[in-house]
């Protein structure tokens, strides 16, 4: 952009992107909206544009300001335009080893696969994760029943099953368990019709608009189940479980850690706790079961993985963050002019001056990390990682980094796939995640933009617990470390599982039928330093 020409597009554009930055206007009448609301929604349609032509990994992909038009988009809901032009955005660039956008989701065509945009006006009071309304956030932070499910079987005939429960959470202090059957809530029978009680289930479980539920179903061990729920406020702990296995002279720490929460808030006291544990034991394989951790900090993945490295690798390469050229140049005058926020969404000075977007580092060379070995557990050797379709981002980002230097194997199912990583530009009430940087290991190894395929396939199997060897993830991943192979469960496993009780239960695999996920999936670099 040539910032000299004053009268041109970009620059009278540029004023209004400024104009959004720090300011929140009030809401808009619904019926009739005014000139300067319809004015303010075409502003921020312009900002959401400019923006990703600087920021966007794949800007180059982008069309002109005019060929995009980017106030087609402004719409009477406002949060349904803004998302249909950032999912215009993301069609744009073109994964070469796919055919299609990098941000496809092949069974969603309406969903971006990475960038979103959050209302913070919506915002969960207590616990707020991205784009999802109800879990434990980065910062440990619970608002909700503590309860993820999974659904098996068919649209109209399927089972409800509880996968995990959040420690500390109102589920976890009324015995609520995973492997736990729920067949009915506030009296309303569910399993046989998807459609219509699709509401119902997200409503209890995924955000905060049932209180109390009363469940009833099965519990694990076959008992009836029965238990009144109300959503409160609770700390949660990211370390579902640990455990030590002993195989003769091998010593094999296990640990079920759910997301990269804040470091030195939540996940640093709970990382040590455990990894200490393991090296006064004598630990020297590790099984750390990521399937369902959705991604967090950067800066707690990159914790995490100098836990688990050897001694011998420190000092080596990571992993390095690539910016498109635009940010790597400094060549981004509409973020020169943004003002850098503090978490208290205040604005950050330096020795007197504001500080901004443009005073980040973003080349390669600044934001290349190299192992710092923390811990005592200095001499693993071997490291599986139990993985699902909702392993993502941070979490692949310590699989990916430690693949160079380590035996690293996967038992699980086909991770999502997320090399890429974003903080927040703040637009008038709105944060804005656009994919900005690409992760690369020590050998600059980032394709997995369709996830990690699992050294040895395995389902999760929900009736039993996590830490259970019986389990059929951890039993491979075990056996795999005392033998040295994997015991060759066929993929077939993947689609059915046989309980502890004897039941078959086949995945939901209706089309376009599903949960959302619950919890936050991304990577937020939060390791930004100004100069």
């Amino acid at each position: 952009m040539n910032t000299k020409k004053t009268k041109s597009l970009t620059y009278i554009l540029s004023l209004a992107v400024i104009a959004l930055s720090t300011t929140t206007s009030c809401k808009k009448d619904k019926e009739t909206p005014s000139r300067s609301d319809i004015e303010r929604v075409e502003k921020i349609t312009d900002s959401i544009f400019l923006y990703a032509k600087e920021a966007y990994l794949w800007n180059t992909s982008l069309p002109t300001y005019e060929v995009f038009n980017p106030r087609q988009y402004v719409q009477s809901d406002e949060e349904a335009g803004f998302n249909a032009e950032l999912l215009k955005i993301t069609k744009y660039p073109i994964n070469p080893s796919t055919g299609v956008s990098y941000e496809e989701v092949a069974k969603y065509p309406s969903e971006t696969k990475y960038s979103f945009i959050s209302n913070t006006d919506n915002d969960n009071p207590i616990a707020f994760v991205g784009n999802a309304k109800s879990s434990v956030d980065l910062e440990g932070n619970g608002y909700d029943l503590g309860i993820d499910i999974k659904l098996y079987g068919t649209e109209t005939n399927f089972d409800v099953f509880v996968t995990d429960v959040a420690r500390n959470s109102p589920a976890e202090k009324a015995g609520i368990m995973r492997g736990d059957e729920i067949t009915s809530i506030n009296g309303t029978a569910v399993g046989n019709n998807f459609d219509a009680q699709e509401d119902l289930l997200n409503n209890t479980f995924y955000n905060d608009k049932v209180t109390p539920a009363t469940l009833k179903g099965i519990k694990r061990d076959g008992s009836a189940l029965s238990a009144v729920l109300s959503v409160s406020s609770y700390k949660g702990n990211p370390i579902s479980k640990d455990t030590i296995y002993t195989a003769g002279a091998k010593k094999i720490g296990y640990m079920a850690y759910s997301s990269f929460t804040t470091l030195d808030k939540n996940s640093k006291p709970v990382l040590d706790a455990v990894f200490s544990k393991f090296a006064t034991a004598g630990v020297t394989d590790l099984i750390i079961d990521l399937r369902y951790n959705g991604g967090g900090y950067v800066t707690t993945a990159q914790y995490l993985a100098n836990l688990i490295a050897p001694i011998s690798i420190d000092n080596s390469v990571m992993f390095s963050e690539h910016y498109n050229k635009n940010m790597q140049d400094k060549n981004i005058p509409l973020l020169s002019k943004k003002p850098y926020l503090n978490d208290d969404n205040t604005i950050r000075y330096s020795g007197g001056k504001m500080v901004t977007y443009a005073d980040i580092p973003y080349s390669v060379a600044e934001n290349t990390i190299l192992f710092d070995k923390q811990g005592l557990l200095n001499n693993i050797r071997n490291v599986v990682f139990i993985v699902s379709s909702s392993t993502a981002s941070a979490s692949e980002l310590v699989i990916n980094s430690l693949k160079p230097y380590m035996n690293v194997q996967l038992v699980g199912e086909q991770t999502y796939g997320k090399p890429v990583g974003f903080f927040p530009i703040k637009i008038d009430k709105y944060d804005v995640y656009l994919s900005m940087f690409e992760s690369r290991n020590k050998n600059d190894e980032a394709d997995y933009y369709q996830g990690f395929t699992p050294d040895e396939p395995a389902s999760d199997n929900v009736s039993y617990l996590l830490g259970d060897r019986n389990e059929n993830s951890i039993n491979a991943a075990y056996k795999y470390l005392v033998n040295g192979a994997f015991p060759g469960i066929s993929s077939s496993s993947t689609s059915s599982i046989k309980t502890s009780r004897g039941a078959i239960l086949k995945p939901f695999t209706e089309a376009n039928k599903k949960l959302p996920a619950k919890g936050f999936r991304g990577m937020i670099e939060d390791r930004i330093k100004t100069k």
